[in-house]
């Protein structure tokens, strides 16, 4: 496991994310994954991070707080949040009471995991984050199984609703809104750098990438969805 005991490794927030879930979301993306999926494209998230990245878990859940509606859910993503599941448990519960029911509506949480769930459902480490989330796409990124399935990187992960509200929004009756194409990707601007959110269509990341070279701007890594000018 990843981490410093007692904060929440955190790579960066965004908002609002309409790609990541039902809605418009407030995206949480956690730092440190030992996992290291071939092809995955925030493998700025990947190594554990300092001081500079850790945080009480309940900073993230006040500036979900601070947020105008309308937020209809929070998206964490990462990195890998189960490899920090103390922080992260406190994390969701914090998120539980940052945004009640209000104009928006309820407030759904889905988390991202490179886990399997055959793994995941059973590990008594993931047991009480597990127990906050309404739903969980899991299962490690495979390059070669990437069909374009919605809200999902490779079809071998799984979309599981864990609770009432996580199988209205995600469940076999919400199964039509997902079974389409992708929603595609978000581009954010942040300290003179062009980023990505979400998941891409297939040859969506090489379109964007020609696109953003010929207006002058350059990778800052390779392997990871974030260009410079």
């Amino acid at each position: 496991m990843t981490g410093i005991a007692g904060k929440l490794m955190v790579n960066r927030t965004h908002y609002p994310v309409t790609v990541l879930g039902y809605g418009v979301r407030a995206g949480i993306w956690v730092q440190g994954c030992t996992l290291a999926c071939h092809g995955c494209l925030a493998q700025d998230t990947w190594p554990s991070g300092g001081p500079e990245h850790a945080v009480e878990p309940s900073e993230p859940a006040r500036w979900v707080r601070s947020l105008p509606d309308p937020v209809d859910g929070v998206t964490v993503s990462g990195g890998e949040p189960f490899q920090q599941p103390g922080a992260l448990a406190e994390l969701l519960a914090e998120l539980r009471t940052a945004r009640p029911s209000g104009p928006g509506g309820a407030v759904d949480i889905l988390v991202y995991s490179g886990y399997p769930w055959s793994r995941l459902s059973r590990a008594a480490w993931a047991r009480d984050a597990l127990a906050l989330c309404d739903a969980v796409v899991a299962g490690p990124y495979t390059r070669r199984r990437d069909t374009g399935a919605a809200l999902r990187g490779s079809d071998n992960q799984r979309l599981v609703p864990l609770t009432g509200l996580g199988e209205a929004r995600y469940g076999e009756g919400a199964r039509g809104r997902w079974e389409g194409e992708r929603p595609g990707l978000q581009v954010g601007v942040e300290h003179g750098r062009v980023w990505t959110i979400g998941i891409p269509r297939p040859g969506e990341r090489d379109r964007l990438r020609d696109s953003l070279t010929a207006r002058g701007l350059s990778p800052a890594d390779p392997e990871e969805g974030t260009w410079c000018g």
